[in-house]
């Protein structure tokens, strides 16, 4: 079964194809995955399994007929609990949400749906996708496959746990400060945050630019496949880019290029795990034929700070409504993150806004000069599953940082949100929880950082081919 339930998209698609593999055969390999790990992992919120198998069973027909109807058809996609789908449950993970339903289809599903693809369950996310790791008040602690006492990162933790513990193959995610690349760097998968307005979201969120919706997988190839269904126009939402861009799914090798490598993009205290995979990750683009080269951005404290201010100012503001009516409900991080917006400013906002100004003014330049820039994804492989930064501290190599966000390297590219980044697997920390490092192309350049993940990829070997590549589920 587990050479079964890590198959890539690409690979299950093919099977289904060539008629080697049922949709109901692969699915319900993964249900009795996620039912074996629902109390150790607690990947999953709402659940429809009999329901996906009446969906598999019908696709199984059609493909057997040769007659698929989608590119996903019988494909097993988990959605992250926090956007909609018309007729069924959705609680971003807080008890104010509990018996919610849905009225509508949130413009990232509608193409996903619309591709034959199978949603069997929704993905824990932390309340209201507000904190780098997964645990509610609703739904418990989600745990990383890997060493459970970690958390999976967050917020897009429940689809991270369960692509790397085999109960999905493909899961969504969404970023607003690194809740794609955090915990894909955490569980050892691929991630992507695409350019601002590449890709659909719901409203207020599609006009906040450190917004972004996308994929998560177990390959690059199976980014490419989702972020190809995910992206492009969408009436429902005025950000978004025309045309459409279709990434392709091969690309030349990368050598003769020259890549910028930050180990802590001036701003970041970053662990000796973290610093030694990433370097080893570096050695891999040379030896791929490409002069990688280690820079001094410009950036300073300035940057976390200001992305915090930011985050704080609108993403806070908008949980500051549920303090009256809802506070005895909401966890104890997500209070104190909406508490802190109360003494927010309009001040402090164009403050933050002028800091992301002139930190492109630096970052710009430097993609002019280099093909991409790479540095980690997480500077902590990952904090304790049940971590809560309102009532703890936190330190990296003894140095206190902001518990909130001072863990995880992702957020100043949410800044930077015209930015490609993907997220790809660098190695494991001691504690067996992998770790991951960004490539950051210039902007709109979905293609470059495809281009270097790919090559980067192919040079390692994949990653979950083999059961020594995946996590020890017992």
């Amino acid at each position: 079964m587990s050479d079964l339930i890590y198959l890539t998209a690409t690979e299950a698609l093919a099977r289904f194809a060539d008629k080697s593999l049922s949709p109901v055969e692969l699915l319900s390999a993964q249900i009795a995955r996620a039912e074996a790990t629902a109390e150790t992992v607690n990947a999953f919120t709402h659940t429809h399994f009999d329901e996906a198998m009446d969906l598999a069973r019908a696709a199984e027909a059609r493909w057997t007929k040769g007659a698929p109807n989608g590119p996903l058809d019988g494909l097993a996609v988990a959605i992250k609990d926090e956007s909609m789908i018309a007729g069924k449950p959705t609680s971003s993970g807080s008890l104010i949400m509990q018996d919610f339903v849905a009225d509508h289809t949130s413009p990232m599903n509608q193409p996903i749906l619309a591709s034959g693809a199978i949603v069997h369950a929704r993905t824990a996310t932390p309340e209201f996708s507000c904190a780098g790791f997964t645990w509610s008040r609703l739904w418990g602690v989600t745990r990383n496959p890997w060493n459970r006492a970690f958390t999976p990162g967050g917020s897009s933790g429940g689809s991270a746990a369960a692509l790397a513990a085999g109960t999905t193959t493909l899961a969504t995610g969404s970023d607003i400060g690194g809740s794609i690349r955090i915990p894909a760097s955490c569980c050892g998968l691929v991630g992507y945050k695409p350019p601002y307005g590449r890709n659909p979201d719901d409203i207020p969120f599609n006009l906040d630019f450190y917004c972004h919706t996308g994929p998560l997988a177990r390959s690059v190839s199976d980014a490419i496949v989702l972020q190809n269904l995910m992206s492009g126009p969408n009436p429902l939402d005025i950000s978004t880019l025309k045309p459409k861009l279709v990434l392709p799914d091969s690309y030349p090798d990368i050598r003769g290029w020259k890549i910028a490598l930050s180990m802590d993009l001036g701003s970041f205290t970053v662990s000796e795990d973290v610093r030694r995979n990433t370097q080893a990750a570096a050695q891999v683009f040379r030896d791929l034929g490409a002069t990688v080269e280690e820079v001094e951005i410009g950036w300073g404290p300035e940057v976390p700070e200001a992305c915090w201010a930011y985050l704080t100012h609108i993403f806070g503001g908008a949980l500051s409504e549920e303090l009256e009516t809802h506070g005895d409900l909401m966890t104890t991080y997500c209070r104190a993150f909406a508490e802190s917006s109360l003494s927010s400013t309009a001040r402090d906002f164009v403050r933050s806004l002028q800091v992301a100004g002139e930190s492109y003014k630096k970052l710009g330049p430097l993609l002019e000069r280099y093909n991409c820039l790479i540095c980690p994804t997480n500077a902590l492989p990952a904090v304790r599953a049940d971590f809560d930064p309102s009532t703890e501290g936190l330190e990296i190599e003894g140095v206190s940082v902001r518990p909130e966000l001072g863990w995880v390297m992702t957020t100043p590219f949410n800044m930077m949100s015209r930015c490609p980044v993907i997220s790809v697997p660098s190695g494991f920390a001691g504690n067996g929880v992998p770790t991951g490092i960004q490539i950051v192309g210039p902007t709109y350049s979905d293609e470059v950082v495809f281009q270097a993940a790919m090559a980067y990829e192919a040079a390692q070997g994949g990653w979950f081919a083999d059961a020594a590549g995946r996590p020890k589920l017992t």
